[in-house]
């Protein structure tokens, strides 16, 4: 079948497929794009689509250098396939669109629809009233409209789910554009939180991430400083949530709460992934990060203290404008001291609209590339030199579906133990299903991974096993259509019983 018959798809439902690029945000914010399309009757396009369907969206990212590029180039070769099948529609939303506003639509004027980070509850409306209209439809909401919990959702997982517990972001850091596309920091009340966790936890879900620009920055909208190790505590009271996760938060509100509150409370997970981006004092107050070395060593040594088996990893930046050999070195140590169980390390690159894209200093490519790669030969002998402590320990393994590439081959399965690591294990005789509990001996350590050869020492089946044996049983049911945002008539349909499942420059 050739793209230009492939207008309609199974049950006459026009298909779509969502592109994602960026931060923890944007994997937020897509499942609640792909959730409201197939409110409005779309159907998701197969896996391997590659802009075969009827609507493509994708949801941008503008905080590295070359993201308009990248963007540009995949709408570019979207262009034929549009030409040659009427009534295909394509639509651009997140930060960059966020940040380009009518420039996209002059750069590519065979996208239909733009809309920015604060109204993606709008995109079927656009959708329609592009296709009505037959012309390009650009809304940007300079404030946010709905918080994007309260929007249909769909899940990547029948067993984890990421949950918002705000948006936005009130810091200033130099290389970063977030806070001017994201907005403001907006705070979620508690009570909508726990009550999306235990809706969540009700349909199977046993493991949440609490998701935010500044997580831990959580209640500033209240006046609370305690607000978050307070929602940590709540969670931990709530039946059948077995794993509690968050990211990303910020060094300067990390108190001594919220460590007690992780180290108290049993289903919050001994992981913790902070954001460092420099060693150098220096340089953090060039980035106007409001902590220095020593204040974020001393949060590493309170962790460990509360909590001995905690794997810690953090964000590098490598490169800055103005960094010398010294302030490398002084990156460097703060590895040496902080032995992070992982770092995502990335090389500087210029942010359109950031304060230091035009600082003095910019560091040559070649050396901003040497230093890079000592770095992350540093740290990848630490997290293998941390993995290997690992060999020999009980763990518990939540079984993940899709982390394990070569699972078909070796006759292995992967999960996620309580820290985050990622374990390859030996597949038991029974059933295990993606939710499931495992529990196994560590045997092989990897940098980035560990082994469990031998065979698995229990298996729990769970509810969230159940869940994902649910969701690939029973077929979708057919979402009634679209139309122009106009009311419907009579009484409102009742809530779905669940809604749910940033960026890491904090």
């Amino acid at each position: 079948m050739s793209s230009s018959d492939r207008s309609e798809t199974v049950d006459g439902r026009r298909s779509y497929e969502v592109r994602t690029y960026g931060c923890q945000m944007n994997v937020h914010d897509s499942e609640r794009l792909s959730g409201l399309l197939e409110d409005a009757g779309y159907v998701r396009a197969p896996e391997d689509a590659d802009g075969d369907a009827d609507v493509v969206v994708f949801n941008t990212c503008a905080v590295r250098e070359n993201a308009d590029n990248k963007l540009y180039g995949n709408l570019g070769r979207l262009a034929p396939m549009k030409t040659k099948r009427p009534g295909m529609q394509i639509a651009v939303g997140g930060c960059l669109a966020q940040k380009d506003r009518d420039t996209i639509v002059r750069r590519a004027p065979w996208v239909d629809v733009v809309f920015g980070t604060h109204n993606i509850g709008k995109l079927p409306v656009l959708l329609e009233r592009a296709r009505v209209q037959e012309e390009a439809q650009v809304e940007i909401a300079e404030s946010l409209e709905a918080f994007p919990s309260t929007l249909p959702t769909r899940r990547e997982s029948a067993y984890a789910a990421w949950v918002s517990i705000s948006v936005g972001c009130n810091n200033t850091c130099t290389f970063c554009i977030v806070p001017a596309l994201r907005g403001k920091e907006k705070d979620r009340r508690t009570g909508d939180i726990l009550a999306e966790i235990e809706a969540l936890v009700a349909e199977g879900v046993s493991e949440i991430t609490l998701l935010g620009q500044n997580v831990n920055a959580y209640g500033s909208d209240i006046g609370d400083r305690e607000a978050f190790s307070k929602l940590l505590r709540a969670c931990g009271r709530i039946e059948g949530l077995e794993r509690v996760r968050f990211t990303s938060p910020h060094p300067r509100d990390f108190t001594d709460d919220v460590i007690a509150a992780m180290a108290e409370t049993p289903n919050v997970m001994p992981q913790l992934h902070m954001p460092m981006q420099s060693g150098s004092d220096g340089i953090l107050k060039a980035m106007r990060r409001s902590y220095r070395q020593e204040r974020f060593l001393g949060i590493i040594e309170k962790v460990r203290a509360a909590m001995p088996d905690a794997a810690i990893s953090t964000d590098i930046i490598v490169g800055f404008p103005g960094e010398t050999e010294e302030d490398f070195e002084q990156t460097m140590h703060a590895v040496r001291e902080a032995r992070f169980a992982n770092a995502f390390t990335f090389q500087y690159s210029k942010r359109p609209g950031t304060p230091a894209a035009e600082m003095p200093g910019q560091i040559p490519k070649a050396v901003v590339q040497e230093r890079y790669m000592r770095l992350s030969a540093l740290q990848e002998e630490i997290s293998w030199d941390e993995n290997k402590k690992q060999v020999g320990r009980t763990l518990e393994i939540m079984v993940a579906e899709g982390e394990g590439r070569k699972d078909g081959a070796t006759h292995r399965l992967s999960g996620r133990a309580p820290d985050n690591r990622l374990v390859h294990f030996t597949k038991p005789d029974g059933e295990v299903r993606p939710g499931d509990v495992v529990t196994v001996e560590i045997t092989y350590a990897a940098p980035h991974h560990l082994l469990a050869e031998g065979t698995p020492l229990g298996v729990r089946r769970t509810r969230s096993g159940d869940a994902w044996e649910k969701r690939n049983a029973v077929p979708a049911t057919k979402p009634s259509g679209v139309m122009l945002g106009l009311p419907r008539v009579g009484a409102p349909a009742p809530l779905p019983v669940a809604a749910a499942p940033g960026c890491g420059c904090d």
